[in-house]
């Protein structure tokens, strides 16, 4: 999740009564007290509060500090509904005695020494009723992996299949609305704490009245994006999937052009193919893969290109899957709102016209259909899932492509809920998916990933309603308008920018969670690789539709679906329970050092300070984290420290300006065959096009200075 610079004021009043910073500010002080009457024990003087920015209280003067505003109130707004309150909070603050109380302190004394006598026969008569009956679950916030898998054996896959039916039935009956008010219902009867629904008016980008269309000059032949002749009628259940094949944000209009084959774009390709013909105006055949879409789309555009047909290589997909004839959906938004760039799109809101994101006309097409623009021979031998794509250089190709897109204001939707926290109520640990949307791309993989949620929320409420609760907060939340840019999560987060900045630990996302049969295939960022560890694909930038029949087909019994719920249910208990977080800081280090591997020059500064890293990391693990693992010297201060250090370390890799379509953390791979920094990445790729070290010299410098954290 990315969040942007945005201005807490333009908020509108009383917008939202879910996160409010003001809330949180008492808890925050009361914590930071707390925390600084320890940090003045001996040993601890060299570190700093986590919230020194906070001392200073506005415009106040610490003097006449009213400490009476610290005690914990109810908020008027019910925004977050007090994640911090303690219901025991009773005052350390002294008030002054009254005058006329001094008489009555021999009274006061005796009835203190009664009460104070009961307490302690109370103590004494709750000890041994404690050692004779003793409790069946652990105390709140305690890890206990015999504990985990209590909760997880809740989960079955026969209750996951009656949920992901429900929830596909539901969407086909009941419009938005009244879809989000019944999983809000659905999740609070589990007991999930204070349930909401967020709304907010964002530009959507639509598919028009008709489907976009490709047609070949020399022929007049008219073609679908998914290879259909259009003087064929499609069929009912096509009609849709037909209209919603098509790149949301793209620039609209028609245009005839040369069809000129540039691969997968990379700047190496767009650099060959200018030596050797005029791009302006033209239109690319674009490949996914390999680089961000939007970043060879800016390459493209940059160079002249005046349109883009994008398709999937058969030779690029698992071996299991022939989409050969498949068209789909991407989307040329980076996040969010287009109309409300770093900031939520409320009441009051200021709004830029931004209906196009480039000004390429962009399509997205099926392979079948690139292969009848090519005009290439059906080679029988070869099998149809693989069949390598390419235009031969002689021969031209001339066709029109019509992009009919519409855009148009539209209200979404987002569903969040929460479970308090027993030890760190001020620490967020997200897990997120995404429901459907009644504007756009009608897959129907959101379902599974609904399903699995709300599954893993029933199992952990009967263990919550027993007693027990996680050290930290974990808040559940189901996205609108995921498909077009994650827009509900990126409102959601600008929303709420400074609160969840400063206080969540980390995102759990279960966007579409079933994609095939043969393997397993996680993606964690590397402080997590213990838990998961892969690399992403920009592969999964194409969205093909699917039928809830087809996840069937693919997870007949749901044992997958069962799989993917405890695995991962029981990381999201580990980050949201263990007491140190289960972030490796060595890990970090070591992907540092192999994405500078290699015979690039000007690497002997980073690699020195990769090295130095690496020492530290070794050190840090040693001697501070793994002491504080061991429960005979888990200090609660200590471990408040370690997590506060591990929650922010992945932030030191985080840059704020990055290409097109590029990870802000650098750390993060391109695809599971480049091991190289994405930033860097692109500046040797961009050093190829212009033949000069300038600019790869300032990112270097860059990220030498915004890279490398001290531990």
């Amino acid at each position: 999740m990315a969040y942007q610079k945005v201005n807490a004021d333009q908020r509108a009043p009383g917008h939202s009564q879910y996160l409010d910073n003001d809330d949180l500010q008492a808890t925050a002080l009361d914590l930071e007290w707390d925390m600084e009457q320890e940090l003045e024990e001996p040993g601890f003087d060299r570190f700093q509060l986590e919230a020194a920015e906070n001392q200073n209280l506005g415009n106040s003067d610490a003097a006449n500090l009213d400490l009476d505003s610290i005690q914990p109130a109810t908020s008027p707004k019910g925004r977050f509904q007090r994640l911090q309150e303690d219901s025991d909070y009773m005052s350390r603050y002294p008030r002054t005695m009254p005058k006329n109380s001094y008489c009555n302190i021999f009274r006061f004394s005796k009835i203190f020494c009664t009460l104070t006598l009961l307490f302690i026969l109370g103590i004494v008569i709750g000890y041994y009723a404690h050692t004779k009956c003793p409790s069946q679950d652990p105390p709140p916030g305690r890890s206990d992996p015999q504990l985990y898998q209590e909760i997880l054996k809740e989960i079955k896959a026969e209750e996951i299949q009656k949920l992901f039916r429900y929830l596909i039935q539901l969407s086909k009956h009941e419009d938005d609305t009244k879809f989000l008010e019944k999983l809000k219902v659905q999740w609070t009867s589990y007991g999930l704490e204070e349930v909401q629904l967020f709304n907010y008016s964002v530009l959507f980008s639509l598919p028009g009245s008709s489907p976009n269309t490709v047609t070949l000059k020399n022929s007049s032949q008219c073609f679908y994006p998914n290879g259909q002749p259009c003087d064929q009628e499609p069929r009912k259940d096509l009609s849709q999937g037909l209209l919603y094949s098509y790149a949301a944000y793209s620039a609209r209009g028609t245009l005839e052009a040369e069809v000129i084959d540039v691969r997968y774009g990379t700047a190496e390709d767009v650099s060959r193919i200018r030596v050797m013909k005029n791009v302006t105006n033209r239109i690319a055949l674009l490949k996914l893969g390999k680089l961000p879409l939007l970043y060879k789309l800016s390459l493209l555009e940059r160079a002249g290109f005046g349109g883009v047909l994008l398709y999937v290589d058969p030779c690029d997909l698992p071996k299991t899957s022939n989409l050969s004839h498949s068209s789909f959906m991407v989307s040329l938004n980076p996040g969010g709102d287009p109309s409300t760039p770093g900031y939520p799109s409320i009441v009051g809101s200021s709004r830029e016209d931004r209906s196009d994101l480039t000004r390429l006309l962009v399509q997205p097409i099926s392979a079948s259909l690139v292969a009848t623009l090519l005009a290439l021979p059906e080679e029988k031998d070869q099998p149809p899932a693989c069949r390598a794509l390419q235009l031969p250089s002689q021969e031209i190709r001339i066709v029109t492509m019509k992009v009919q897109t519409v855009t148009e204001y539209k209200t979404l939707t987002n569903v969040v809920g929460y479970l308090k926290g027993a030890s760190f109520p001020d620490r967020y640990v997200i897990v997120g998916s995404h429901h459907h949307s009644p504007y756009g791309y009608n897959g129907q993989e959101w379902a599974s990933g609904t399903a699995i949620i709300t599954a893993f929320i029933q199992a952990l409420m009967l263990k919550v309603k027993r007693g027990w609760r996680p050290d930290r907060t974990i808040i559940f939340s189901s996205w609108g308008g995921t498909t077009f840019g994650n827009i509900g999560s990126y409102e959601w987060a600008e929303d709420f920018k400074k609160v969840l900045q400063r206080n969540v630990v980390a995102y759990v996302s279960l966007h579409n969670p079933i994609r095939g049969n043969s393997s397993l295939h996680p993606v964690a960022s590397p402080s997590l690789q213990q838990l998961v560890a892969e690399g992403p694909s920009f592969l999964s930038e194409a969205l093909f539709p699917v039928r809830a029949a087809e996840i069937e087909e693919l997870d007949p019994f749901f044992n997958l679906h069962e799989t993917i719920t405890k695995l991962s249910g029981e990381v999201i208990l580990q980050i949201a329970n263990d007491p140190v977080l289960p972030f490796n800081a060595l890990d970090i280090a070591l992907e540092v050092q192999n994405s500078l591997k290699g015979d690039q020059p000007h690497m002997v500064q980073l690699l020195e300070m990769a090295s130095r890293l690496r020492d530290s990391a070794e050190l840090f693990q040693s001697d501070e984290m793994r002491p504080a693992n061991d429960p005979k010297e888990r200090a609660p201060i200590r471990v408040r420290m370690l997590n506060d250090i591990l929650q922010d370390l992945e932030k030191n890799f985080l840059v704020q300006q990055v290409p097109p379509g590029f990870y802000r953390n650098i750390l993060y791979r391109l695809d599971e065959k480049t091991h190289q920094f994405s930033i860097l990445h692109e500046v040797w790729e961009h050093d190829k096009l212009h033949l000069s070290n300038e600019t790869l010299q300032a990112a270097l410098s860059k990220s030498a200075s915004d890279s490398v954290p001290e531990l």
